[in-house]
């Protein structure tokens, strides 16, 4: 059996606040990653924050050729911002719920790729401003390194293991799209017909990947373990399930995935392929329009 998440990469610390983060700046020990569009990181950005929207815009394929592709063009992109394993990798958004999840898929991806050191600015660009913090628009040249590449791949699930987990009494696969893609109304969150098949994977239980944060003032948090672990149960899950959780292209799966993380689930995988890949192969199955079987929803709280 791969090691669990949390004995393989959940360090002591994920959700950094803005002082940690300029202390890090401060003594020269942190990468801080913007993961917004360019036109929004030359707007105004954190000091020393170095540009990488692709954390959000790459679509990832699980075949064998995929995942390489996928270890390689970020190992080459964390390469090029300084990335050597000694300093401490922060990646943060505009906040935790407006880029579907964009920081969250940047820390996932480090620890898929095996790098030591890597957390999340807590409340991301919304909780730097609301702490007084600096933006700017210089920009830095970081000097290119050698990134420690070790793949942790019990993060991982590929479209084989979803296939295979269909209809398993002990792998259970978690949606947490939003509440349109999974009644099958959306193929994505770029457009009803983005993706050529509307719809969820059989058998998969929902939560919309909003409900595991509080939202006020338009800035975001996780909920408290205890919240967490309750809405989870609503849906039949528990700590010690083995849990593939997915959504469009593994961003919005990253969130709901530090969430369960910080509440103890300690057997989680996301599928990075997400619905993009699984519906673009017509020999895999899904199911759509109302669910046979839906488990009760909850309605978002604030």
């Amino acid at each position: 059996m791969s090691r669990t998440m949390q004995e393989a990469v959940m360090p002591t610390t994920v959700l950094y606040s803005p002082d940690d983060v300029r202390r890090l700046l401060a003594s020269g020990d942190a990468v801080v990653i913007d993961v917004r569009d360019r036109k929004d990181f030359d707007a105004g950005h954190i000091p020393g924050a170095v540009n990488m929207p692709d954390i959000f815009t790459y679509l990832a394929e699980t075949t064998q050729d995929g995942l390489h592709m996928l270890q390689q063009t970020f190992a080459s992109l964390f390469a090029d911002y300084g990335l050597d394993g000694k300093k401490t990798a922060i990646v943060y958004e505009d906040a935790l719920h407006t880029r579907y999840g964009a920081s969250c898929r940047g820390y996932w991806i480090l620890s898929y790729l095996g790098y030591p050191a890597v957390g999340i600015l807590d409340g991301g660009l919304s909780a730097w401003r609301r702490s007084g913090g600096a933006l700017t628009t210089e920009t830095v040249t970081p000097a290119r390194t050698t990134f420690p590449l070790h793949i942790n791949a019990g993060l991982m699930a590929t479209y084989e293991d979803v296939r295979a987990a269909l209809g398993s009494p002990t792998v259970r696969l978690l949606d947490n799209r939003d509440r349109v893609e999974w009644l099958g109304e959306s193929s994505s969150p770029y457009g009803v017909d983005f993706a050529p098949r509307k719809g969820r994977m059989p058998g998969a239980v929902w939560i919309e990947w909003y409900d595991f944060m509080k939202v006020t003032d338009n800035h975001a948090a996780f909920r408290s373990a205890d919240e967490i672990r309750a809405l989870a149960a609503s849906r039949g899950l528990r700590p010690d399930d083995d849990i593939i959780i997915y959504c469009f292209k593994g961003a919005r799966a990253a969130n709901t995935y530090v969430a369960l993380a910080s509440a103890g689930f300690s057997r989680l995988r996301i599928y990075m392929g997400s619905w993009n890949e699984w519906s673009r192969n017509p020999a895999l199955p899904i199911e759509d329009g109302l669910p046979k079987a839906a488990a009760p929803y909850r309605e978002r709280q604030a």
